[in-house]
């Protein structure tokens, strides 16, 4: 089976569960980036009453999660499968919580949740930025501009956490030796850095992969890593001013004000 009759057979299947609205194709598949062995990100958008167990019953190799066992917040559950060889992420989006949290960056506001495998978490605008990449294979679903007022609130608080985590990396870790620790929430505070970047630049992020390569601070952090030394102290204010440089740039670039 080709990739697109696999995409269309396993798109219909998860389009047939019961409360399903539409069904989306998001990563590295939506964006024309996958390589061979990348694996396939779907989301079901759903309405009412939604059941893992009717997932389950297809018979699909690997873990399919109960509502909210991710964490209870806007990432609230899915799969982890094996299909037809190939390996298939399915996440479940409410369509009630998607459309609040849509109006909610509309507006500017939002939240920072935790999520495994996210060194800074993630902001709850994230399900519009799906809606705004991803590619819809089954129904209808918005696909959201970047928001004027998320584009001005959102920097400041992502740059606030930044700062505050380099602070406590200098004080609480790296000035008492504690270069470990001193260097994981650097790199949480880069990161945080890094959304604040994007954000002021009208740019959606949908996950870290990539996150700090697109705003540059990638090799540079990579550099200070490489010379941290006995010296963390140093080392966080070297990842703190260059993060603090790539925030002001993406602040004060103008040339192209248009969301992406």
């Amino acid at each position: 089976m080709d990739d697109t009759a696999f995409l269309e057979e396993v798109a219909e299947r998860l389009f047939s569960l019961g409360g399903a609205e539409a069904v989306a194709v998001g990563g590295s598949r939506a964006q024309g980036t996958a390589r061979a062995d990348s694996d396939w990100d779907l989301a079901v958008y759903y309405r009412g009453a939604f059941s893992p167990q009717e997932l389950r019953d297809i018979g699909w190799e690997g873990h399919v999660s109960e509502l909210g066992e991710w964490g209870g917040g806007v990432f609230n559950g899915g799969a982890w499968l094996t299909i037809a060889g190939r390996r298939v992420d399915v996440h479940y989006r409410d369509l009630d919580v998607v459309e609040r949290e849509v109006a909610e960056a509309e507006d500017g506001r939002f939240r920072i949740e935790p999520l495994m495998f996210h060194l800074a978490g993630i902001p709850t605008y994230l399900l519009a930025a799906e809606l705004a990449v991803n590619r819809t294979l089954r129904g209808e679903l918005p696909r959201p501009s970047y928001p004027a007022p998320l584009r001005r609130s959102a920097p400041a608080q992502w740059w606030d956490r930044a700062d505050a985590l380099f602070s406590y990396a200098r004080s609480g870790h790296a000035a008492r030796g504690r270069v470990a620790q001193a260097v994981g929430m650097s790199v949480e505070a880069a990161t945080c850095a890094a959304h604040a970047a994007t954000a002021a630049r009208g740019v959606w992020v949908t996950n870290e992969k990539t996150l700090l390569e697109r705003t540059g601070l990638h090799e540079v952090l990579d550099g200070c890593v490489r010379h941290v030394g006995e010296d963390a102290v140093a080392f966080v204010d070297a990842v703190a001013r260059h993060c603090e440089d790539a925030v002001a740039a993406a602040r004060a670039d103008v040339s192209d004000p248009s969301p992406r």
